[in-house]
């Protein structure tokens, strides 16, 4: 079954079971400070989990777009990706384990409607209960009773502990045990096994996770539960890659047919059998075509720098499979091309693509230019010189071992590494924290920040023209950081007239009110929305103002908001305004 089909299949599955269809949202998350990305398919989902209600209803589905780099060093092996897809669908307080679970294994195993995979080569694993929370026994026997009825015989479910099968996004927020599904990859584990054995299995990968089953009805506060969620949410998903390389037969994630014309480009350009080079290319050339078609650019913070090491990475190893110069362009074209019916954007983005990444080879390699030079120079190896020709040069810390050991000499690799990662630790600021959820931070003082970004955003367009456009924002109690499209640094008399205009509104008490439209609609009336951010045909519209008509500010947003914008309770004040990228600009905010 090729990756078409998979994808197909399992959206029209839950269409059919009474889902909407939602597009994935942006690489971006909007207001999130807890990450750069979105690192998980529910991640954008969080307002709507916590009770928000969504525009397209209680039964959700979709493919979303994910990206993280926290082991961007493993990537080569067999199941490491940093740009990933998520199948995932939601109950929102509608139905709960019952029919999650026999949906699962229905989308699994049905030949005519699902996967078509061997229930006999299935096996799972439940909560096996704490403190927070009792046994799983209701999921349990939903699937002792599921097995039953499938003739599926042999112990195959096991109870496991909360470091397996409890789900929370951190100390505070929805939380709840799951069921995880795994699969037999050898053909031969199909007669049940004892924990032990699965467990044995499990380490030697010869069983897969396929499928995971979230069950969200309980709430957490400084990592205790201390309640139950109004509404009983399901949340299940299963990485898109992996599911393709079980359904193909395939023991790694390179060998799928989502990779067929890269690594055949790749081939074509190298002289070299160098198979994790060529799988490091291929992952990292991929995630950054979807980066940049979504509005980012390489530089030395936050999102930049993640794709900028990306790419830099990536022509690094071109460098050690002997690609020219320049052909790197020729694998983002395979990407684009391989894509462009899923997500249409990257083939409208195409040239800008091209543009960005030759920008970046072209300034790398004279990084590396003058890098060589400083090298020569260097006496002693010690890891300061070695992390100073990183810091200084951009010279990758790995070209700099590798060279050294062809001059005999020997680098202590941790020693440098322990620098590189308090370096990696400044400069991303955040980018491999894990996962908070939804907002972040739902204090008072982050909803303030929230509104008054809308406040912002239309105040910068009608000072400086409706060229503006959001390119994301970073909330927290403390300030707001909003980025935007702007060619050039504003003036003191510009960062003047918007602090007043801001000032004005908040001052005027205008009523922040929601409208749920036709996307279609919601564009005419002139919602503004953020940049690169993929919508459903309906949408929620925040704006300020008695009315859509009469309104100051109009933004397609999953809220949540001050009731008035006289409750922000406080005199904006531009702290900075400052360049992030070629074209666009960031303002750094606070309510005093």
């Amino acid at each position: 079954m090729n990756s078409q089909e998979i994808r197909k299949r399992f959206l029209k599955f839950f269409e059919k079971r009474g889902h909407a269809i939602i597009p994935s949202a942006s690489l971006i998350p909007e207001n999130d400070p807890s990450v750069l990305f979105n690192t998980a398919g529910m991640q954008p989902l969080v307002p709507y989990l916590l009770g928000t209600p969504h525009p397209a209803g209680k039964r959700l589905a979709n493919i979303q777009k994910c990206v993280r780099t926290g082991d961007i060093d493993e990537i080569g092996d067999n199941t490491h990706l940093t740009f990933f897809e998520m199948m995932g669908n939601w109950s929102l307080g509608d139905y709960f384990k019952k029919e999650s679970i026999a949906w699962s294994y229905e989308l699994l195993t049905s030949k005519s409607e699902g996967f078509g995979l061997d229930p006999q080569r299935l096996y799972v694993t439940c909560f096996e209960g704490n403190d927070d929370a009792p046994r799983d026994e209701e999921s349990a026997e939903i699937w002792r009773e599921i097995f039953k009825k499938n003739n599926v015989t042999g112990e195959r479910i096991y109870f496991m502990p909360a470091k397996n099968n409890w789900w929370q996004p951190g100390p505070n927020g929805p939380c709840g045990p799951d069921t995880e599904m795994f699969y037999d990859l050898t053909g031969k584990l199909d007669k049940g096994m004892t924990k032990d054995e699965y467990l044995k299995a499990d380490d030697e990968q010869k069983v897969v996770e396929i499928w995971n089953n979230v069950f969200m009805e309980y709430i957490k506060k400084d990592d205790k539960v201390v309640g139950k969620l109004e509404n009983k949410n399901v949340d299940t998903g299963s990485g898109f890659e992996r599911v393709c390389a079980v359904l193909q037969g395939k023991t790694n994630i390179f060998d799928t047919d989502l990779f067929d014309g890269i690594f055949e480009k790749i081939d074509s350009l190298s002289n070299k059998p160098l198979t994790k080079s060529k799988r490091v290319v291929a992952d990292h050339i991929r995630t950054s075509v979807f980066m940049i078609a979504e509005g980012v650019t390489p530089s030395n913070t936050d999102r930049g720098y993640i794709l900028r090491r990306l790419l830099r990475r990536a022509i690094n190893h071109a460098e050690k499979l002997g690609i020219k110069p320049g052909s790197i362009l020729l694998i983002a074209e395979i990407v684009i091309e391989k894509y462009k019916d899923v997500y249409p954007n990257l083939f409208n983005k195409k040239e800008t693509i091209k543009q960005e990444i030759e920008k970046e080879e072209q300034k790398f390699r004279n990084t590396l230019s003058k890098g060589m030079k400083e090298f020569e120079k260097i006496t002693d190896f010690k890891p300061e010189e070695i992390f100073n020709l990183y810091q200084s040069y951009g010279f990758p810390i790995e070209l700099t071992i590798e060279l050294a050991l062809e001059k005999g000499i020997k680098i202590e690799k941790q020693e440098v590494e322990e620098l590189f990662k308090k370096h990696q630790e400044l400069s991303r600021t955040g980018a491999e924290k894990k996962f908070k959820g939804g907002l972040g931070d739902t204090s008072e003082m982050s909803v303030k920040y929230h509104t008054a970004t809308h406040l912002l955003h239309q105040a910068l367009r009608d000072v400086l023209g409706s060229s503006v456009r959001q390119r994301g924002s970073n909330i927290t109690p403390e300030r707001l950081r909003f980025d935007f499209e702007h060619p050039k640094k504003m003036t003191p008399e510009e960062k003047k007239l918007v602090e007043e205009i801001v000032n004005e509104k908040i001052e005027e008490k205008l009523p922040m009110n929601k409208i749920t439209l036709p996307k279609a609609e919601a564009e005419k009336v002139g919602a503004l929305h953020f940049f690169g951010e993929e919508y459903g045909n309906e949408v929620d519209v925040y704006f300020s103002g008695k009315n859509l008509e009469t309104a100051y500010s109009k933004e397609f947003c999953g809220g949540p908001h001050v009731k008035n914008t006289g409750d922000l309770n406080g005199k904006f004040k531009i702290l900075k305004e400052e360049a992030v990228s070629a074209g666009v600009r960031r303002i750094k905010a606070v309510l005093e």
